[in-house]
């Protein structure tokens, strides 16, 4: 009985000679992937996270909830320390708008107590004291307007009344029933005409 030769077995390390039968992995194997008989190794892409891992997610988690904490802190102080000066701002200018109209007061208690021993001094001391109001406002930005002879201008003007006038064109002012205070933009009232219409 003839028995086949045995082929003595490769030195390790050896390559195969072409034709030689090898044992491949099968396609679609965690073998043919490169994963060992184990499964994947500690490197292999998309595994799960190491407790390392988690905790510097964590701890990066938690800073930047400190930090978005600390900017809303931060945004709501600065809203309250923006109320405060708006507040201060506005009882200062108060204050200056006050002090500004207290010498008119006082000329008008001394034009008052006056008036008793001369009725006569009455009207020039209280128009004194209209002049000297008029030149307050004109300080606070509020000059008196009380043209005649200009156009009609809807920005500064009020019309409450028309007249027939055949000297001038129509349109104009002619009359000025109620001074007006300030320029266009920033008024405390428009002045108050009568403006010239044709016959």
């Amino acid at each position: 009985m003839s028995t086949q030769p045995q082929q003595p077995e490769p030195p390790e390390g050896a390559v195969a000679e072409p034709g030689q039968e090898q044992d491949l992995p099968a396609p679609g194997t965690a073998e043919a992937r490169g994963a060992g008989p184990e499964g994947p190794g500690p490197d292999a892409a998309g595994g799960p996270a190491g407790p390392g891992e988690k905790a510097e997610h964590a701890a990066a988690l938690a800073e930047l909830e400190d930090r978005w904490r600390r900017a809303l802190a931060d945004l709501e102080n600065l809203r309250k320390r923006h109320a405060r000066e708006l507040e201060r701002e506005r009882a200062a200018e108060r204050a200056r708008t006050a002090a500004a109209l207290l010498p008119v007061i006082d000329n008008l208690e001394l034009a008052l107590s006056h008036a008793g021993a001369d009725p006569g001094s009455i009207v020039a001391g209280v128009r004194a004291v209209r002049d000297q109001a008029v030149d307050t406002l004109a300080r606070l930005g509020y000059a008196r307007q009380d043209e005649t002879g200009v156009p009609f201008d809807p920005a500064r003007h009020e019309v409450v009344g028309v007249v027939e006038d055949p000297d001038v064109a129509p349109g104009t002012v002619v009359q000025v029933l109620r001074p007006g205070y300030g320029e266009t933009g920033n008024q405390l009232r428009p002045v108050a005409v009568a403006v010239a219409k044709r016959e």
